[in-house]
């Protein structure tokens, strides 16, 4: 074999080495490079999941709080019936807080069960110990012998019914004696079927009207006094 025959010989090997390298090379570069694409689609599905899961969690999070206040601070409850006018109005929604205490003028919803087998809603005119006398004639409410000021009343007169129980009347120590503020349309603590309500039975104070919406105040009244 002449001298040239041996250096293309030579030069063709080096070549084929080279292209064998480079196709090694570019074997592991596409390798990498689909390694790489792959890690990046792992973390943004990784991702994707972790900032799902962080507003499931949010999301039932804030329900379980909000939950746990409406059970043990506040209730939601709606008015029927016409018991409270003009106070309050059937379809009306209130918030109400629970107390450890409820004093004259509070707007109360009772569970205690009664004549007509559903929650009541009406307000506190006396506590226990308080003694209650109504005159009939004038529509007027005593309590220990003093006269209540009632803006808050549908009507100034009042009429007797039979049901009624008999007056003076003194509360029992950890009852209430409750009205509604429409007095000739309200069955409450004036009627034997009703009468004074322990205060075990009581559900809470409303607070706040939060529908119909912009007429939150339904103790009004004590700010014009």
């Amino acid at each position: 074999m002449s001298e040239n025959e041996k250096n293309v010989e030579v030069e063709a090997t080096q070549e084929t080495e080279a292209e064998a390298t480079e196709l090694v090379t570019e074997v592991d570069t596409s390798a990498e490079d689909k390694k790489d694409k792959t890690e990046v689609k792992m973390d943004a599905k990784t991702k994707l999941q972790l900032n799902v899961y962080d507003f499931v969690s949010i999301i039932m999070s804030a329900f379980i709080i909000i939950a746990f206040i409406f059970i043990f601070a506040f209730r939601l409850v709606g008015v029927k019936g016409e018991s409270m006018e003009n106070t309050l109005h059937s379809n009306d929604w209130l918030i109400t807080v629970q107390k450890s205490e409820y004093v004259y003028g509070d707007i109360v919803v009772t569970t205690k069960y009664n004549y007509f087998n559903e929650p009541l809603i009406k307000r506190v005119i006396a506590t226990g110990g308080q003694t209650v006398d109504i005159d009939y004639s004038t529509g007027t409410v005593f309590v220990d012998g003093k006269a209540l000021d009632e803006p808050y009343t549908k009507e100034d007169f009042m009429i007797e019914k039979l049901d009624y129980m008999q007056f003076p009347y003194t509360v029992p120590e950890g009852y209430l004696f409750c009205m509604g503020d429409n007095r000739n349309g309200s069955t409450d603590s004036r009627s034997t079927l009703i009468g004074a309500i322990d205060e075990k039975h009581i559900m809470g104070k409303a607070v706040v009207r939060l529908l119909p919406f912009g007429n939150f105040d339904i103790y009004d009244y004590e700010q014009e006094q």
